[in-house]
């Protein structure tokens, strides 16, 4: 079983159990995460599709650990201007253990 996902406007394809780096999300480490914009549910003989969202469903997840991405550098220059520029950035991001797709509302809920 797997989902698409949409978390920090890129989207992402899960399974149970699987570890994924995401934008940083709000939240302390060992706490629980619920991701309720899931594009797409397939359980391997039938894809639900949603428009744009399906509705009750969430991937509920455990947030690992949060970190930085690798340095990226960014130079920028102009021949025969005299211009240059030499940035660099490293992005945050959080890492998640999928833990769990559900498909609908729990009951009782």
């Amino acid at each position: 079983m797997y989902a698409i996902i949409q978390s920090g406007g890129k989207q992402y394809r899960v399974t149970e159990g699987m570890k994924l780096k995401l934008e940083k999300l709000s939240g302390d480490e060992g706490q629980d995460v619920t991701i309720g914009e899931v594009l797409a549910v397939s359980d391997g003989t039938t894809t639900t599709i949603g428009s744009p969202y399906i509705g009750g469903a969430s991937v509920t997840g455990k947030i690992m650990s949060h970190g930085k991405a690798r340095k990226v550098t960014v130079f920028k220059y102009k021949r025969r201007k005299d211009y240059k520029k030499k940035v660099g950035h490293r992005q945050h991001f959080t890492e998640l253990l999928i833990e769990k797709i559900q498909t609908e509302a729990p009951h009782g809920a």
